[in-house]
This record gives C-alpha cells, structure tokens and sequence, in this order.
C-alpha cells in the first residue's frame, strides 16, 4: 500500500520541522499542534499496519499520553491486545508499526502488552503506574484504552494507602540523586526536586482521592517548565532536560532573557513554586493516612465528629496539622498577625494552611513604620525557630508576604551565585543562614542581632559591587523600619563589612603573626561583637554548603577568635607557641619519622626529620607519585627539627597502603628514591589541555611585620604549589609558612616570605625580581651558563605559570588594602630548562669544581635536595598552626 505524505517518515519529518519553525507558535499552542500532528502520523501508520481492528489498540503513556510533546521528547507507546488476541498477532502488528517510527529517527520507548499484563505491570512498578495514569488513546479499539486506563485508576485508589508512601520514598531518593532545581546550577527540568517528574507525582496524588494538591499556580508553573525545556531541545538539537553551562546562554536567548543567570533565577522561581506545592501535598497525604477522625460531639443527641483545634497564639490555632487563624479573627485589624502566625506556626514545626495565607496575603495591612515591639519579637521567634522556619518563610515569601514586610527581598529572590562553594540561591542562603544561628544563639551575648545579621547578611549581592561594602552601605536602609536602636544598627553593619574576615584571615594569614591579631581586632572593636562574628563566620559557612566549614577550618577559626579575645580581655597578643605536642616522636640524630593515619575523610601523613631546604617538596612528591591530592598541610620547626602534617585524599580508588607509603617516604628522604625523576615523568605523560587564564601574584601590605606576604592566584593543577615555590626559593627567599585554599578550580595560595637574613623583603625593594645580598652596589654576577634540556624538568605546571600576570585589584580590598603588585621572575614554558632565576649560580657557589669537572655526583640526599629545589620548595615551614584549605578540598595538588 503506498504511504500518504503524513504517514511516510519524509513527510512527517518535514511537517514537524515546518511545524517548529513556524514563526509565532510556541509554548502550549506548539505543544498541543506537534501532538496533534504526531497522532495523525501514528494513526496512519497504525492504520497501515493493521491496528484497525477490534482486540487491538495503541495508546500513548507519559508525557505523550498527557499531551506534554517537546520538539525531540521520546514517544511512549503501548500496544494494547485483548485476552483472545493471540499474543503472536499482536507481536506481528508490533513489529510493522515500531520500524517506520525509528525510519522517522523519532525516539521511541515502546511494549506490547495485554490488558491485564498492563495492569499487573502497573500494580508493581511505580513509573509504570504513574505513566498507566495519563493513558490515551491513538488508534485502534477505544474499548481497550478505556478498560486498561479504568482498571489502573481503579487499583492505585485501592492500593494509595500503600502506595503512597512508597511513591513518598522514591521522590526522596531522586532528589537525592538529581539535587533540587531552585538550587543547581545545572539544572535537570524533570527530575530534580521541584521539576516535571514532581508535578506528575502531584496529579497522581491527587487521582488517588486521599489528598488534593495546591492548583494555584501549577499549571503556569507547567506551563513555563515546558517552555524552557522546548528552548533547551531547540538550541541543542536532542531531547535533554539538564541545561549545561555552555547552553545557558543561547536558551535564554530563545526565551527573550538577557542572559543566563536570569534564565537560572527563573527556573529556579518555578522550581520553589512546585516545591512548595510538593512539600504541602506530602503533609496532606500524612495527615490523611495518620488521620485519627477527630474528637467526637453530641448535639442534642445528635453525634458528629469534630477536628480539635489547639491554640498557639493570640488568633492561631492547629488543626489537622495546620496552623491557621482561630474563628471571628480579621487579620485586617491586626498589622502583626502575619508574623505572629508565621512564628507560631515555625515554632510549632506546622505549615500553615493554604487558605490561612491566601487570606493573609489579601487582608493583612502593611506593618507601621517603624515596626511594633511585639512584630520585631514575632519577627525574631519565627528566625529562631530552626529548621521548621524554611517551609513556614516558603509560605510567605510564595504569598509576597516577606517582600511586603522586607521591600529589599525581591531583588534576592532565587538570584543565582556563581561561586562554587555556594550550593543555594542568594535568598535560600540567608534563610539556611539563619537556620544554622539558631543553633548558635547560646554562644553570644545578643542571639537577636546574630539572627538578623544571619538574615540579612548577603543583602549586598547582584549589586556589581563588593557584596560587603554595599551590603553595610544599604543595611540601615533595611533595619529603619525594624524600630532597632542606632548601637545595634551599627553593630549589624560591622558585621555585614566584615562576615568575612574571620574565615579569610583564618585561610590566608598566619594567626601567630601579631599583625593578623591587631588587624581583626582594630576590625571589629569589642569582645560582644568578635563573639557575634565568630558564630555568624560558622553559620555562613554552613549555609553555604558541607565543602566551606570543615573541622580543620572550624579549629582555625576558632584558634584565631581565642588569640584575638585574649586581647580583647586586656591582655597582651599571645607569643607564637615555643614548644608543642609533636605528632610522632623526635627522631634520632640524623633519622626520620613517619606515621600515616587513615580517617573515613581522608589521609593524615605526619613527618619529623632533620630541617633542610627542600625537604618539603620532596615529601609532596612522594604523594604526588602516589596519587594522593594535597588537601592541607602544616609544617613547624622545633629546634633542627621539621615537623610535617599532610592531609591528602586519593585523586581515585583506596589510598595506598600506609606501610608503602611510609617505606616510600623514608626511601626519598634518605637519598634512595628519585622523586624529580618520577614527577618528570609524570608531568610528560600528562595530555595537554587549553590555557585557563593566567596567573596574578599581588603583595599584601601589612600582614606581617617580621615576613613579606603574597598571595598567588592561578588554576589548579597537579604541582602548582611545588611551581609557586620554586619561583620564590629561586630567589633566596625562604617561605616561613603558607596558607592554601581553593576555590573551586582555581586555588588562593598565601605565602609568608622572608629574606636570607630572617626580615622582610624591603618595603621599597625591587620587587620585579630580588637579588641576593651583595649583588647591588657591586659587578654583577656573571651569566648562569645556558641550562641543559631535560625532558620535563620545570614543566610541572609552566602551562599554568607560563608568564606571571600582575594585576592590581580595582576598588579597595576588603583585607588586603592596600595591594601592590610583585614580580616573582620569569617562568619558563615546558622544555626550555628551569623556571628558577639564579638557581646554577648558587649551585657553583655551593660547590666551584662542579662546572669544572663537568659530572654529576651520584643521587645522594645532597643532590636530591638540589633537584627537589628545581621542582619547588613547596614551602620552608608552613606555619605553627594548621593552616588547611579553609574548608576548600584542594583535589589536583
């Protein structure tokens, strides 16, 4: 039979296409149109392949089924056969309807099954069941879509009380698995919590009769969910539902936004919206299930069953599980009964009801300026009330309620945040914020300002400015209205200016230099307000996400808090500790000292061995050859003595065993393993990979009386410490300590330096490259003969270091003002000798037969020393406290 131009794969696939890219159709009109001119095609075919005739019919299941047909969606399709259809029939007709569907490239996932095969089907698998809801039919006999789709609905009723819960679980580990939409920053339209697969869940809930969802909202929600993923299969060309980074532009471009991170904060909007809808649904149902039937009246010899009501407040009460306003309230007489219900309600760890915020939102005059005592206390219950805080904030901020009591709010709003370590929006941050203080209240002298900063700290973000500065610039702004007196404004405000400068001394200065001490004091003023920053640094941090606040960043912090009390309680800045508990014992004279520790998070590899130049490269060798990423370290001196403390976690699979690491270790320390050779090696077998941005070195003034400090920002990559110091022990400079911290790709790297003599680098020396004492003022020093080409000596990282950029940031610093640039010398691409200035210079200096004799002595601990010099002395003494990557797992180095 000849095909008609619809039924034949060419022809559909060119009305498809003239279809999607007809001008002025889109959304639900293009949707319902594309579905349309599928059911015709499949019709046609059906028709062709004999599905015309009684016992036989193809239905559509799913998205399809529900009419929800993307520009390159699959096609879900069952073929239906009756019980006296034999099953070989139905195999036939099968297999001459599937094959013009794939001749069509259409996607398809398809089964032949009977009726009651269908239904068994649907009673034990839940994706089956929830795709068996939306049935319709195509082609073929109604009378066998409509039984399959009666007899299913029929049995998810029947079975809900059990089924529920089951489908309750699944939903939990799918978020689980695929994170939440309003949050990613790569998001997943369908099974992320908040997208399609939940609002698909919400109409099966409510078809089982036991609880309804919330409808207000929903289908635009859909609506706008189902428009994004239409762009997103448009500019890709595939049926996908997780929008990468690299197309986040060109989709927002489709959907007439100005650019990506309005595309995230919309999809995010809609995202909470069904989250929100999800999470009232799911306490409807447990309510439902757990439902006692309520307290039982007699009228007049007539018996009712009546829900109990509970009072939690002046005009709110439970019932059911909800909070809502007792009867003859009018929140129109009482401007503070939103936040008296929200407290209530968060305290109680109730939502409110949907009906009580519909009419909060319509009713509720605004709040008088400056606020009522009792509102600001309400205000201040509902932030302190934890966790159940979150939902009950949900209800208002979807009502518009917290933008009515906070005008500032709106521009939050579900504002994306590109840093790494952040896993919420800008809004959901400050409110997780809050839920973290709350547990913190007890350590502060005033638990009412640390919640309010907690809230509000972040007000200063999407301004194109530094968030700190311009959120102290515009935070009285937001408090006016709150009635707090000026001393506590300004308390909130130092706050704000300096959330962050806790962590970042904590990560990038050394906490026995005086000078980090008197800067954080001169900072924040008074013991009442270190004590607020303290608990705001650790609820900032673990709002921000599990990566930003670990133990070692919390023991940092609060090492650099006590020292800082202390002179704050009138005494003197603490003297670095003399002595110290070491983590293994001294060694003999001349010996060495291993102990490796392993821990659920990672490895602790402790050292002790004679102090000498380079003995801190080699160690990072060694773990470097054995794989194992560099997450902090801590090195110190005790008299001759180095005493080393690696944190490290495997780059893959188990970390080695701690005997071969220890043998491997006391191998390369004493002389016996060549570790240049093995980090050569490696290095050359590594494949090339495109240029990120160069790095910047910049000076921090002040920091440090006693050491020069820079900071070094540049990508991460394996060895990029042992390059660092290599361009600075290349110069005579000796790394006193170091601080290490990464930011996402990118690593911040602090380092402390001092001159040959033990002093800093002269505040007017010349900082384009530094020359050994006796070199000024006298004839220079001859020319370093030309270096011998070595197969991958200095291109450990001199793709990452290929030319260090000086940049000078623009506008003040937060902690580092002010900043001048310093040149650490030049560093040489890979294959083109050593990156280090100066370094055969002093190898003759140090031995003045070697050129002559023209040989190298064997591969002693001396020459190893050497050659762990030209990879790069990661640092001479890494500090006497644990510095760690402030919470940032370093995963390359």
């Amino acid at each position: 039979m000849p095909h008609t131009p619809v039924g034949s794969a060419g022809g559909y696939r060119e009305l498809r296409s003239g279809l999607l890219s007809r001008a002025g159709l889109s959304g639900p009109a293009r949707r319902r149109a594309l579905a349309r001119l599928t059911d015709g095609w499949l019709g046609e075919l059906a028709a062709e392949a004999g599905v015309n005739v009684g016992g036989v019919a193809l239905v559509a299941v799913g998205g399809y089924g529900r009419g929800e047909l993307s520009p390159f969606s699959d096609l879900d399709l069952v073929l239906l056969h009756s019980t006296e259809t034999p099953p070989s029939y139905a195999a036939m007709l099968a297999e001459r309807l599937w094959y013009p569907i794939w001749d069509s490239k259409m996607k398809l996932d398809h089964s032949v099954r009977s009726v009651g095969g269908a239904r068994q089907i649907a009673r034990s698998d839940l994706p089956a069941m929830l795709g068996m809801l939306d049935l319709r039919h195509i082609a073929g006999d109604p009378d066998l879509a409509g039984t399959l789709h009666r007899r299913v609905l029929s049995d998810w009723r029947a079975d809900a009380a059990d089924r529920l819960p089951q489908l309750l679980d699944s939903c939990r580990e799918r978020e689980e698995r695929s994170g939440e939409l309003a949050f990613a920053t790569v998001p997943d339209l369908k099974e992320s919590r908040g997208g399609l697969r939940d609002l698909v869940v919400m109409r099966a809930v409510a078809a089982s009769w036991v609880a309804d969802c919330p409808h207000q909202g929903l289908e635009e929600a859909r609506s706008d969910l189902l428009d994004v993923r239409d762009a997103l299969h448009l500019t890709t060309g595939r049926g996908t539902d997780r929008i990468q980074v690299q197309d986040q532009d060109a989709v927002a471009d489709r959907l007439g936004l100005p650019d990506r991170d309005e595309l995230l904060r919309s999809v995010a909007a809609i995202g909470r919206t069904v989250d929100h809808a999800s999470d009232l649904t799911w306490h409807r149902v447990n309510r439902a299930l757990s439902r006692s039937g309520g307290a039982v009246f007699d009228l007049g010899g007539r018996y009712t069953r009546r829900a109990e009501r509970m009072p939690l407040a002046d005009g709110v009460v439970e019932q059911e599980g909800e909070a809502m306003l007792a009867r003859g309230v009018n929140p129109a007489d009482d401007p503070t009964l939103v936040l008296r219900t929200a407290a209530a309600a968060a305290q109680a760890g109730l939502p409110i009801s949907p009906a009580t915020v519909v009419r909060l939102a319509k009713h509720s005059p605004p709040l008088p300026t400056p606020w009522p005592p009792a509102a600001l206390a309400a205000f201040l219950r509902l932030l302190g009330a934890g966790p159940s805080m979150l939902p009950v904030w949900e209800d208002l901020d979807q009502a518009g309620l917290i933008t009515a009591m906070l005008p500032g709010w709106e521009r939050l709003r579900s504002l994306p945040q590109r840093d790494p370590v952040h896993r919420f929006t800008v809004d959901r941050h400050l409110m997780q914020t809050a839920v973290e203080a709350s547990a913190l209240v007890r350590r502060v002298s005033r638990p009412d300002l640390l919640l309010l900063t907690a809230i509000l700290h972040d007000v200063g973000k999407g301004s194109g400015r530094d968030h700190s500065v311009e959120g102290a610039a515009v935070i009285g702004d937001w408090l006016a209205p709150l009635g707090l007196p000026k001393a506590d404004v300004d308390t909130v405000r130092t706050l704000i200016r300096h959330h962050l400068l806790l962590s970042e001394f904590a990560a990038t200065r050394d906490p026995d230099d005086p000078a980090t001490v008197h800067a954080l004091v001169e900072a924040i003023g008074d013991l009442p307000t270190l004590q607020l920053l303290h608990a705001l640094t650790e609820a900032d941090s673990k709002g921000a996400g599990p990566a930003a606040w670990t133990s070692w960043r919390a023991s940092q912090v609060a090492y650099l808090a006590g020292r800082a009390a202390g002179v704050f309680a009138g005494g003197p800045v603490p003297a670095p500790p003399a002595t110290e508990t070491l983590a293994v014992p001294l060694p003999t004279a001349g010996g060495v000292g291993v102990e490796v520790t392993t821990h659920p998070s990672g490895v602790e590899v402790a050292v002790t061995a004679p102090d000498r130049p380079g003995l801190v490269a080699l160690v990072a060798g060694v773990l470097t050859v054995h794989r194992l990423s560099i997450a902090a370290a801590s090195v110190r001196t005790v008299g001759d003595v180095a005493v080393q403390s690696w944190r490290v976690v495997p780059e893959f699979g188990d970390a080695p065993e701690a005997s071969t690491l220890r043998a491997d270790l006391v191998l390369a320390l004493d002389g016996g393993l060549d570790v240049a050779a093995w980090l050569a090696k490696r290095a050359a077998a590594r494949r090339s990979r495109p240029r990120p941005a160069p790095p910047s070195v910049h000076w921090i003034e002040d920091a440090s009386q006693a050491c020069t400090v820079i900071e070094v920002r540049a990508h991460d990559a394996p060895g990029l410490l042992v390059t660092v110091a290599t361009a600075v022990t290349g110069m005579d400079l000796s790394i006193s300590s170091a601080w290490v911290s990464t930011l996402g790709a990118d690593a911040l790297d602090v380092f402390y330096l001092q001159t040959p003599e033990g002093t800093a680098l002269p505040p007017h020396g010349p900082r384009g490259g530094w020359r050994r004492p006796g070199g000024a003022g006298g004839p220079p020093p001859p020319p370093p003969p030309p270096p011998r080409p070595r197969r991958a000596r200095g291109s450990v990282l001199s793709d990452n270091l290929d030319g260090v950029v000086i940049q000078r940031p623009e506008g003040p610093s937060r902690v580092r003002d002010p900043v001048r640039p310093v040149v650490l010398g030049p560093v040489q691409p890979a294959g083109q000798g050593p990156a280090v200035p100066g370094r055969h210079r002093r190898h003759r200096a140090r031995d003045p037969h070697r050129a002559a004799r023209g040989r190298r002595r064997p591969a002693g601990g001396a020459d190893l020393h050497r050659r762990g010099q030209a990879e790069g002395d990661r640092c001479r003494g890494l500090g006497r406290a644990e510095p760690g990557p402030a919470g940032h797992q370093d995963r390359q180095r």
